[in-house]
């Protein structure tokens, strides 16, 4: 989620392939068919290329979402803004988020989650307001941050899609350590993250671009998967465009040996260098 910009240290950069700048709001085309019953990008997933095995559950967006889902109904980031269902959605099995000019956008959790895992999503941002960003985030299912930790593995705060980065929130201040990856993320790409009882690790198209073992740093609780295009209207200069963030299929995978874990897995109803930072979280929740 957004923070204030107090940065204790400045983090270097991973970079991953070229980096270009997009134009605004470019028409986008559906990803190249898959092969049948395999997602499409299935190939460069960190599921693959790791041998993550067969996932617990699996969201494809073909169409309207079901009760595993938490869509967010209400006001936006910091009460600014509208979350609405409204802002979601489905074509050709790709789920759009849509951030308009008076900041309705859209949010949503999938519960419950588990405790230690890997989760993995495939997301195509385009160019975007300055005041949109576009997110993959691990929340408590107990809803207690900060104190239950939050994992932003992919946030893209920059507004030309071109850097990405990832946030461990933890313990009752809010303390976090952080770090960005350079990628061009107006193309499709898959995010992942793997939390185990060593270490948490983030890859984009299977390959691991940031990792911490500050295990003591941990979240303690189960955590579920959270997509969202936050708001943040003072960052905004001039008027507010349009923006979009676009979801092809996310993963949920459990974490070998972790089935015995206190608060995971929870029964299913249907790196790189570190950087300290302060923060704020929304107080609307995530």
């Amino acid at each position: 989620m957004r923070r204030s910009l107090t940065i204790a240290a400045v983090v270097g950069a991973v970079v991953l392939g070229s980096a270009s700048t997009a134009g605004a709001a470019p028409r986008q085309a559906p990803p190249p068919p898959a092969a049948p019953g395999t997602s499409a990008g299935h190939e460069t997933s960190a599921a693959a290329l790791h041998d993550w095995g067969e996932p617990n559950r699996v969201e494809e967006f073909n169409g309207p979402l079901d009760g595993s889902w938490n869509v967010y109904d209400g006001p936006g980031h910091a009460g600014k803004g509208r979350r609405t269902p409204s802002a979601i959605s489905f074509a050709d099995g790709i789920m759009t988020i849509t951030g308009s000019p008076e900041g309705d956008t859209a949010g949503m959790g999938w519960e419950p989650g588990q405790r230690y895992g890997r989760w993995e999503g495939r997301v195509k941002a385009p160019a975007s307001d300055e005041s949109y960003n576009a997110l993959l985030l691990l929340w408590p299912d107990a809803e207690d941050f900060p104190v239950g930790g939050e994992i932003d593995f992919m946030e893209m705060l920059d507004h030309t899609r071109q850097t990405t980065n990832i946030f461990l929130h933890y313990g009752k201040d809010n303390d976090q350590i952080a770090g960005e990856v350079q990628i061009d993320g107006t193309q499709w790409h898959n995010w992942a993250v793997e939390w185990a009882p060593t270490h948490i690790a983030a890859f984009v198209d299977g390959k691991e671009w940031w990792r911490t073992e500050k295990t003591e740093i941990f979240p303690p609780r189960a955590m579920h998967l959270c997509v969202q295009l936050d708001w943040f209207p003072g960052d905004a200069k001039g008027e507010v465009q349009e923006s979009h963030m676009l979801v092809d299929w996310v993963k949920q995978y459990s974490y070998p040996g972790a089935e015995g874990a206190e608060g995971g897995p929870a029964p299913l109803t249907e790196g790189g260098p570190d950087a300290l930072r302060s923060s704020q979280r929304a107080q609307s929740g995530r």
